[in-house]
């Protein structure tokens, strides 16, 4: 049943711009620094020794802003193509567990921002290659830039889902997205514990993985409880 639901909700999504949302995010962070690199190739070489990591840590600066930009734009989509179909009855009268609706869509979600993750994790390499830094590419630092930021990220993935599954009024979902964004981009300035600080990887203990393990299980966490509170609602 749970294949079949995939499905469906790859089905869904067809011709609604997820597929070129997930392209654009990684494409467009390594863009930037095609026009970065193209402007200021001198001066970019003189502020560090190690250009492979000055030039990831380039890449990473823009990795969660598109990161929690993308978890806005796809959750909200998502939900507004059953509201915008009125197809919420017609699905759950379906013999389906409304668990399994909720993991559905969480997963397809999930997936696309995974691709979307490993897309940047190619771009980032082959223009890396093509500056020719000399040296050895450093493939933990590639990975650790590329997909940690995704896990880190799965409280917000969590939360936006829940918002924009329970809401009848998709401008919540999108007022979330907003304020996300902006604790995202203000994650200087937060805790290390305030969960939209993790995709940047800063954290006291300089250990990027921590704040990977920490998306993890917080992400869990909340995505049990919007679950929950999917199940417990009645139908829209």
């Amino acid at each position: 049943m749970m294949g079949k639901l995939l499905r469906v909700e790859l089905m869904k999504i067809r011709r609604k711009g997820f597929w070129f949302l997930t392209f654009l995010g990684p494409i467009g962070v390594v863009a930037l620094q095609v026009v970065n690199y193209s402007v200021r190739w001198d001066y970019l070489r003189t502020l560090s020794d190690d250009h492979w990591l000055f030039y990831l840590e380039n890449v990473s600066g823009f990795t969660p802003l598109a990161l929690v930009l993308g978890i806005a734009i796809l959750t909200s989509f998502m939900a507004s193509i059953e509201n915008e179909t009125n197809a919420w009855k017609q699905l759950l009268a379906l013999p389906v567990r409304k668990t399994s609706v909720y993991l559905a869509k969480f997963t397809v979600l999930s997936g696309l921002l995974f691709l979307a993750s490993v897309l940047l994790c190619l771009a980032t390499l082959v223009y890396g290659l093509t500056l020719d830094f000399g040296g050895g590419v450093p493939i933990i630092e590639l990975l650790e830039y590329s997909f940690y930021p995704f896990f880190a990220a799965l409280p917000i993935l969590a939360l936006q889902l829940w918002v924009a599954m329970v809401s009848e009024n998709q401008g919540w979902p999108i007022t979330v997205g907003v304020l996300n964004v902006i604790l995202t981009y203000s994650a200087f300035s937060l805790p290390d514990w305030a969960f939209w600080k993790w995709p940047t990887l800063l954290n006291s203990w300089e250990e990027p993985m921590y704040s990977g393990l920490m998306g993890l299980g917080v992400g869990l966490v909340i995505y049990m409880v919007g679950m929950m509170d999917f199940v417990r609602r009645d139908v829209k």
